[in-house]
């Protein structure tokens, strides 16, 4: 079965199960819970550029569970099939002068489910090219290669016209790759449509709202992200620091799930190591042992400031999207948040990793969670 890890909760992983938890083995680190909110299991997202499908789908399932649903694992490759339909549209569009890339974010989730629905994983693995595992080196290429064709006819001598088959060629690579596109299929014993199947889950996507902080950009009002897999142009709301973070702690507290873009290109950042951190002393992450992964330290205090120059400086991109799903603290007294990535369950957290305060104040591009979800002050004060 190649979805066996979807037979598992969460609950049941045993190092979740224990008062204190650590980040590794050998790890002097101890977590503490504060919150844990239910999410589906770990999933990996293999050799492909998906991570913002595969943590966007982890939190709706999450919204599905905090809603009371049954537990349903939704397809990620459904909605980077459609994802790919509109960014190739969106690249003709604009002469070949946007991204057209594997990432994307958030709220392109929402996008594709309204306009084309959205499917449970046993009716579309997207695993249609010979192997158990996502890798989309070849597609992405054969993709690419397909779009600068068509941007080539366009500037081309003489041309008049594009016809209507180039939107047919991409489907056609998209079939090929991921499977043939879905129009019907059977859940639980009922007929559905992508579109039918949106409606019986119940999720309205007019609910969800993107939260950023940068001081290039008025406070307290919406702006376009400047990153390049915003793509689709969209906004995120933008607060001070502070009130991003705790934002994101309060929405824990009040039962919701918090999607989390970030940059993980940081030393600091050890997926294996289960921890992401932001030592004072930065000469800890290079030591063999007694290092910072092993032990607490003394972290950078973060300011407005600081942040900002990171992403004035390009220190501070836009890598990666993952599922904030709890807050803990360690022995310290210092918050981190419990985030569920997609690289598999391979190291101690089994999937799972502790991100402490001050790596997340620095290295947020933005967060993703439920409008209710915010306190309601900060609720009029963004006029939602």
């Amino acid at each position: 079965m190649k979805y066996l890890g979807l037979l598992l909760s969460l609950l049941t992983l045993p190092i979740f199960a224990q008062d204190k938890v650590t980040n590794a083995e050998e790890s002097n680190y101890e977590f503490e819970k504060i919150v844990h909110l239910d999410a589906t299991p770990v999933l990996s997202q293999g050799n492909s550029g998906t991570c913002w499908s595969f943590s966007g789908m982890s939190f709706f399932e999450s919204e599905l569970l905090r809603m009371g649903k049954k537990e349903t694992i939704l397809s990620e490759m459904f909605i980077v099939r459609k994802a790919y339909e509109k960014k190739a549209e969106m690249y003709v569009r604009l002469d070949g002068k946007t991204n057209f890339g594997q990432g994307g974010e958030f709220h392109d989730i929402p996008a594709v489910i309204k306009e084309f629905g959205v499917v449970p994983q046993s009716a579309y693995d997207g695993l249609n090219y010979g192997t158990e595992k996502h890798n989309h080196s070849e597609m992405y290429k054969v993709l690419k290669g397909a779009m600068s064709g068509v941007i080539q006819q366009m500037n081309s001598r003489g041309f008049n016209g594009l016809t209507s088959a180039w939107k047919d060629a991409i489907s056609g690579i998209l079939d090929a790759y991921l499977g043939q596109d879905v129009t019907s299929f059977e859940f639980e014993g009922k007929e559905y449509t992508p579109k039918s199947f949106a409606e019986f889950l119940g999720l309205d996507m007019d609910n969800y709202v993107s939260l950023t902080s940068f001081t290039h950009q008025e406070m307290n009002a919406p702006f376009q992200l400047a990153i390049p897999d915003n793509w689709s142009r969209q906004y995120a709301y933008n607060v001070s620091l502070d009130e991003m973070y705790n934002a994101t702690v309060t929405a824990l507290q009040n039962g919701y799930t918090v999607g989390w873009t970030a940059d993980v290109s940081e030393d600091g950042f050890s997926h294996g190591r289960g921890l992401a951190i932001n030592p004072k002393d930065a000469d800890l992450l290079d030591a063999e042992k007694d290092n910072a992964f092993l032990n607490p330290s003394e972290e950078v205090k973060v300011t407005a400031e600081l942040r900002q120059e990171g992403y004035e400086n390009k220190t501070t991109q836009d890598d990666h999207l993952m599922h904030i799903v709890g807050l803990y603290k360690d022995q310290n007294g210092t918050n981190y948040f419990l985030v569920k990535n997609s690289w598999g369950t391979t190291n101690h957290p089994e999937g799972f990793l502790f991100v402490s305060e001050s790596y997340f104040k620095m290295k947020t591009i933005y967060v993703y969670t439920h409008k209710d979800a915010l306190a309601k002050g900060m609720q009029k004060q963004l006029g939602l």
